[in-house]
């Protein structure tokens, strides 16, 4: 499983996102942008987040350290907001952090050229992964230290929202012509090299309380999606 942490200390919700995250300090002194297993989106989303982040930083791409932040309601108690409160109640345990990056700014195409090999391969990560949500009207992207960082991963993964029909979506094609840096990837786009060992790997650090079917299924479904890159690379 990912590394734990325990939050101590709710400093602030961040409200630019529909579910709500906040950031917390935790017992490692360290401080996370913690996103919440009773949000909206449920725990599915967090799957999505630990499979595509963890998928993605093995294959060299940038993304804050993820870990579990565990949580206890008692350490948001001074927070004023009913919604919060209500939210982080319904949140008491497990929940997924993310490295905070203090002082980072959000992606602007216009402003932040990336590298044409490094736009091609993210370009192809989030075409396998079937990540829609990193478009130019929404990035979920930040420029630290001037360096490029993926974050926000929840909406990738969507054919566990219906285990019934996912069997024939395996090999679904990826429209990129939304994503945020397609006009970067000018060159010919190679898949990423993805491997059941290295899926069951990913899949393992998912707590499995979180999960609604066997790991093997999401192994099985990405295998079989890497073996057949041309169906669905851009």
């Amino acid at each position: 499983m990912l590394r734990q942490v325990t939050a101590t200390r709710y400093v602030t919700p961040l409200r630019e996102g529909g579910s709500l995250p906040g950031v917390v300090e935790a017992d490692d002194e360290g401080t996370y942008v913690v996103k919440f297993r009773g949000a909206g989106q449920g725990p599915k989303a967090l799957v999505a987040e630990i499979i595509a982040g963890e998928l993605a930083r093995r294959l060299g791409l940038p993304v804050p350290e993820l870990v579990v932040a565990g949580l206890d309601p008692v350490v948001a108690r001074a927070e004023p907001d009913q919604e919060v409160q209500e939210l982080i109640k319904a949140s008491a345990g497990a929940n997924l952090g993310m490295d905070f990056l203090p002082g980072a700014l959000g992606y602007e195409p216009s402003a932040h050229p990336v590298d044409a090999e490094l736009a091609g391969r993210i370009v192809a990560f989030d075409a396998f992964v079937e990540n829609v949500d990193r478009s130019w009207r929404n990035p979920n992207m930040l420029i630290w230290h001037r360096d490029l960082w993926l974050i926000d991963h929840g909406a990738s993964l969507y054919f566990h929202h219906d285990w019934d029909r996912a069997e024939r979506v395996v090999l679904r094609p990826f429209r990129a012509g939304d994503h945020v840096l397609r006009s970067y990837a000018t060159k010919a786009l190679d898949p990423p090299v993805v491997t059941p060992d290295l899926l069951a790997e990913v899949v393992a650090l998912v707590p499995p309380e979180w999960l609604d079917v066997p790991p093997e299924r999401y192994v099985d479904h990405l295998a079989a999606r890497a073996a057949r890159p041309e169906a669905w690379l851009p």
